[in-house]
C-alpha cells in the first residue's frame, strides 16, 4: 500500500471510530430518553389508574348512596300508604258500627257541633232514613232544655257521620273528616303500633 493508501485507510478507520462513537453516544442517548419517558409513561398510567380508582370509588358511592335514598323513599312511601290505609279502615268500621254505637257516636257528635241547639242536622242518603231522628233525639236529649236540632232534608254525599247547619255555617261532621282532623294526631302512633319490631 502507497501512502495514500494508508491514509485513505487512516481517514476511513479513524471516520468509523468517529461514526461508531457517535452512534453510541447517540444509542445511550436515546436509551435515556426512552428510559426517562418510560418512567414518565408509567408514572402518568399509575396516576390514570389511581384516579380512575378514585373516581370509581367514588361513583360507586353515589350509586350506592343513591340507591339506599331510593330504598328508603320507596319504604317510605310504603309505610305512608299503610298509614293511609289504616285511616281509611278507620272511617269504614265507624261507618258500620252498630246503630246503638252509631247513633251515640253521631249524637255526641252533633251536640258537641251545636252552638244555638236550634240547627239542621244533614246527613248521607241512607243515614238520614235509618239513624237521622234517632241521632238529633240522642242529641237533643244530651243537650237539655236548649236541645231543638232537626234533621234537614237535603242530604249530602258523605261516607257517614253529618254536617251540623246554622243558618249558612256549617260544621262538617263526616266521618272522613273527624279521621283527617285526628290524622296528624295519630299518625305517629299509627305508625309505631304498625312498624315496632
Amino acid at each position: 500500500m502507497n501512502g495514500i493508501d494508508k491514509i485513505i485507510s487512516r481517514l476511513e478507520a479513524d471516520a468509523h471510530s468517529e461514526i461508531d462513537a457517535v452512534k453510541a453516544a447517540s444509542d445511550r442517548e436515546c436509551d435515556g430518553i426512552l428510559s426517562e419517558y418510560a418512567d414518565k409513561a408509567k408514572a402518568a398510567y399509575d396516576d390514570a389508574l389511581r384516579r380512575g380508582k378514585e373516581a370509581s370509588a367514588q361513583r360507586e358511592e353515589r350509586m350506592a348512596s343513591a340507591a339506599d335514598m331510593e330504598a328508603k323513599k320507596a319504604m317510605l312511601s310504603f309505610k305512608q300508604e299503610l298509614v293511609g290505609g289504616v285511616f281509611s279502615l278507620a272511617v269504614e268500621r265507624l261507618g258500620q258500627l252498630p246503630e246503638k254505637e252509631y247513633v251515640s257516636f253521631l249524637a255526641a257528635q252533633a251536640a258537641q257541633a251545636a252552638a244555638s241547639g236550634s240547627e239542621t242536622l244533614i246527613f248521607n242518603p241512607k243515614d238520614a232514613k235509618s239513624v237521622g231522628e234517632k241521632v238529633a233525639a240522642a242529641a237533643n236529649k244530651r243537650l237539655g232544655d236548649k236541645g231543638k236540632l232537626q234533621v234537614a232534608k237535603e242530604t249530602r254525599d258523605i261516607p257517614g257521620g253529618l254536617i251540623v247547619k246554622n243558618g249558612d255555617i256549617e260544621t262538617n261532621c263526616a266521618i272522613d273528616m273527624l279521621v283527617q282532623l285526628r290524622r296528624g294526631e295519630l299518625a305517629g302512633k299509627v305508625a309505631e303500633i304498625l312498624f315496632s319490631t
